[in-house]
């Protein structure tokens, strides 16, 4: 069962050792979050339409989407959410180890609402949040504020 009291985010990520480091940077954070979990594209596109295992999953309130997955990649995944009157208001951080131009330029054409080089960092991470969700800025600010 869900708390309607946090940020539900569904983590797109098929490496555990990045999915370590995602929770490690979520639980430093002042954020109050249920995190959710997928392991490719498919597995992603199934929890959007809460499907099979996933139907009890709720609607995300963030995504975080790796670029480089398995059976359906991050931008596909993207591209499809975007275009899904439903899903298309969801802000989508693309996660990827490349730091290449021409990857940012595509998520961003994409729709993503922000571009992170992993390995995720958790004063980045935050600020990333910050910037697409306005609505917990001023909580993610008193946090990094103490630093």
């Amino acid at each position: 069962m869900h708390n309607p009291e946090k940020m539900k985010v569904l983590v797109v990520e098929d490496n555990p050792n990045d999915v370590t480091i995602i929770k490690r940077a979520m639980r430093k954070s002042d954020l109050k979050c249920e995190l959710y979990f997928a392991q490719d594209g498919e597995e992603a596109l199934d929890s959007l339409a809460q499907k099979g295992e996933f139907e009890d999953t709720p609607r995300p309130d963030l995504i975080l989407l790796d670029i480089n997955l398995p059976k359906i990649n991050g931008l596909e995944v993207l591209a499809k959410i975007k275009g899904d009157e439903r899903l298309r208001r969801i802000p989508v951080i693309v996660l990827t180890i490349s730091e290449r131009e021409e990857d940012m330029v595509k998520a961003y054409d994409s729709g993503a609402a922000s571009f992170m080089t992993k390995p995720v960092d958790s004063k980045d991470h935050n600020v990333r949040i910050a910037q697409v969700r306005p609505d917990l800025a001023c909580r993610i600010g008193r946090r990094l504020g103490r630093r």
